[in-house]
Parts: C-alpha cells; sequence; structure tokens
C-alpha cells in the first residue's frame, strides 16, 4: 500500500494481482509475473508496468508500496 494507504495493491498467489484505489475496490486487475526482484504487470485491459522490490518496498512506476501491517 502507499504510505497514505489510497492505493492498495494485492499480490495474489496464483498470479494476478488486484488494486483498489481509495473507495474504488478492484480498480485495475491483472496479472503479474516475478523474477528475481522484478515484476511484469499485464492489466486485463493490455496496460503493461514494472516494478522491483528493493529493502522489503516495492517500487511500482511512479508508486512506492509497503507492506500493509496487519495487526494480529
Amino acid at each position: 500500500m502507499t504510505a497514505d494507504g489510497h492505493i492498495r495493491q494485492e499480490l495474489l498467489p496464483d498470479g494476478r494481482y488486484d488494486e483498489a484505489r481509495g473507495e474504488r475496490a478492484s480498480a485495475y486487475t491483472g496479472r503479474y509475473t516475478v523474477v528475481g526482484s522484478h515484476l511484469d504487470y499485464v492489466d486485463d485491459t493490455g496496460f503493461t508496468a514494472t516494478g522491483d522490490i528493493r529493502d522489503g518496498v516495492l517500487y511500482h512506476e511512479h508508486l512506492v508500496l509497503y507492506r500493509e501491517q496487519r495487526q494480529s
């Protein structure tokens, strides 16, 4: 999720992702692949994007996404 929590991206174990923006659930959906620390995304509309994980932080195009801290 972004630092302000506005954009939340869930990377699912089946190679799909679901991205929420604000109150809009599933604003973007598609598939992703991972090679090392690099991610390639293909949105269901055909749009492509990339990302890289560095020190546990996902740098996805112009976004910086942090792992959500879940309460136990």
